[in-house]
């Protein structure tokens, strides 16, 4: 058995790095990770661009207020974003307009055929997201792991959770690595989140795993390294490019999934190049890899982040879509803030995002 831990955080990706880089400073901190790597699932396939719009004005603050240290630690570079449509998307811009019209974020309506060369021509309208950065998710990830380490936080992985259960005032918990005891469970395990909380006697949230495909292509020609990200505004696919003229597209697809070691489908591959070959003019000259990752969200589609209502001793950091890594550094503050001292910062209404909603 092992003893003396103030807090478990159940997951070690993104989500549970950061966190317990922010609280292994102030308290005895150990992250259990089900996999032999950390990372292994939704971090490590991420599409790793920084989009203030993405996720909807809810989760915009999180994005917004994460800006500063992706930066200042060098793990943003720019990029730029486009959202296209044709003539009967124009209700759609005026909807993305409109919901960031009193925000901080920068939108224009622009000529997409002047930012995407070989556009056809029914693409007729287009806004500008200047502030769209890459993400170096696996150098972010390293980094928030590296410092929880360097401040005492213990590592384990290949160590799910088996079974929890309240015990002299904190929890046992049972993993393949042995027993854990720790004071305060928290639950950041992704697309597991609501399997640990049935585990650990809590009540699910009803968090839900989808499937989004990512494809990596050769096109003729190739992706021009000052493309921006380039966004369907109705949802049906995203492109951006890589190094070496190369370009990530997907179809923008969720389909639900138990939770998994997700595997693309060759049929959402077809259909995000079909859909891609009716923007532009140019030819795919092959599908060089691809892959498939997870995303999970609550039933309104915005994170949970706080102590449950019926058992405090259970905190949920979980239900971050595909948002999860851009997030990371103000969910992380906000996590830590709400289970040290409660002293949220400016910006952040924790209320919003709090599992009793539900």
């Amino acid at each position: 058995m092992t003893h003396g831990y103030d807090i478990a955080i159940v997951g070690a990706g993104i989500a549970g790095a950061s966190l317990a880089a922010e609280l292994a400073p102030h308290a005895r901190v150990v992250l259990l990770e089900s996999e032999e790597v950390a990372g292994y699932h939704a971090t490590g396939r991420s599409a790793a661009f920084w989009s203030e719009t993405y996720g909807g004005p809810g989760v915009q603050p999180l994005t917004t207020l994460s800006g500063p240290t992706l930066s200042v630690g060098g793990f943003l570079q720019p990029l730029g974003s486009i959202h296209i449509g044709r003539a009967e998307d124009a209700p759609a811009v005026d909807d993305l307009l409109q919901a960031f019209a009193g925000s901080d974020v920068t939108l224009t309506a622009v000529d997409p055929a002047a930012i995407i060369p070989g556009l056809r021509a029914e693409w007729t309208l287009g806004v500008l997201e200047p502030s769209c950065a890459y993400i170096d998710v696996a150098g972010l990830h390293a980094d928030r792991l590296a410092v929880a380490r360097q401040a005492g936080a213990g590592v384990m992985t290949n160590a799910g959770v088996e079974a929890a259960r309240r015990e002299n005032g904190g929890w046992r918990i049972d993993t393949p690595a042995g027993p854990i005891k720790a004071a305060l469970l928290v639950d950041a395990a992704g697309a597991w989140a609501d399997i640990v909380a049935r585990r650990a006697g809590v009540r699910p949230l009803g968090i839900r795993s989808y499937r989004r495909t990512i494809a990596q292509l050769r096109t003729d020609p190739g992706a021009p390294a000052d493309l921006p990200h380039v966004a369907d505004i109705a949802g049906r696919f995203y492109f951006k490019p890589e190094a070496g003229g190369r370009l990530w597209l997907s179809p923008h697809d969720e389909t639900p999934t138990d939770p998994c070691d997700a595997a693309p489908d060759e049929l959402d591959v077809a259909i995000a190049i079909d859909r891609f070959e009716g923007v532009v003019d140019w030819r795919v000259a092959a599908v060089e890899r691809k892959w498939a990752g997870l995303r999970s969200f609550a039933p309104d589609r915005l994170p949970a982040y706080g102590f449950d209502p019926q058992e405090p001793g259970f905190f949920w950091c979980a239900g971050q879509g595909g948002f999860g890594i851009q997030t990371a550094p103000a969910a992380a503050a906000l996590c830590a803030a709400l289970i040290l001292d409660g002293s949220v910062a400016p910006g952040l209404h924790a209320e919003r995002y709090a599992p009793g909603r539900f």
